[in-house]
């Protein structure tokens, strides 16, 4: 019985919270980071309220969803309207994702040759304009993922997108991105995006993922 009580505490809290941020937009109370801070917060006790199912739960969930969350600052928004401007008509995508992150959709025919790993040269303004201001910007992290078709071995596959990623990642340290910032990782084959019994769907999935994600500050007030 006191755990359900408890629960029904940490939601009530939990829902006062998010409306208050919600209340805030309009406001001088808080920031756009620290309303996004604190609906992460909300949105982390009740997360945590489930798994607990106590107020003690509740609160490390509240800690997780502060500090485990992306968000989508001015910052982030000027980044993605320059790479919108800086890939128009080029082939490639640039998202807003679901968790706050820009993601840069990277196909085949501008990023690496068959079989290679060194950038091929109509990718490079593209990555220039991505680093650009990035050693400015606070609290963000880049992720770069590499992916190849199926054609060739499992080692093979997985070792070349290891590699297109790694390759993404020294340019981008050359062009004074913090190298700490940038994490990388090889997919392979594993995560297709089209069919690969095609050419159009193995160049599809040939390709490569850059994701910049901005973190909540905690101690912004």
């Amino acid at each position: 019985m006191n755990k359900i009580r408890n629960l029904s505490v940490v939601a009530v809290a939990a829902g006062a919270l998010l409306a208050g941020c919600a209340n805030t937009g309009t406001g001088t109370g808080m920031s756009e980071t620290g309303r996004n801070t604190a609906i992460g917060a909300g949105l982390g006790a009740l997360a945590g309220a489930a798994i607990g199912r106590d107020a003690k739960g509740a609160l490390i969930g509240a800690g997780v969803g502060a500090a485990g969350g992306y968000i989508w600052s001015q910052h982030m928004a000027q980044k993605k309207a320059a790479m919108e401007r800086a890939t128009m008509g080029s082939g490639v995508g640039v998202v807003q994702t679901p968790d706050n992150q820009l993601r840069l959709d990277v196909p085949s025919d501008i990023s690496f040759a068959t079989g290679r790993a060194d950038i091929n040269p109509r990718l490079r303004p593209i990555l220039d304009q991505f680093a650009s201001g990035l050693n400015q910007q606070q609290n963000t992290e880049v992720r770069i993922v590499g992916h190849t078709d199926n054609t060739g071995s499992d080692d093979l596959n997985n070792r070349l997108s290891l590699d297109r990623a790694q390759s993404v990642k020294d340019y981008l340290a050359s062009r004074g991105v913090r190298s700490s910032d940038i994490q990388v990782a090889g997919r392979g084959e594993r995560e297709p995006v089209a069919d690969n019994s095609t050419e159009a769907g193995r160049a599809k999935n040939r390709r490569v993922e850059i994701f910049l994600g901005e973190r909540a500050n905690v101690s912004q007030r």
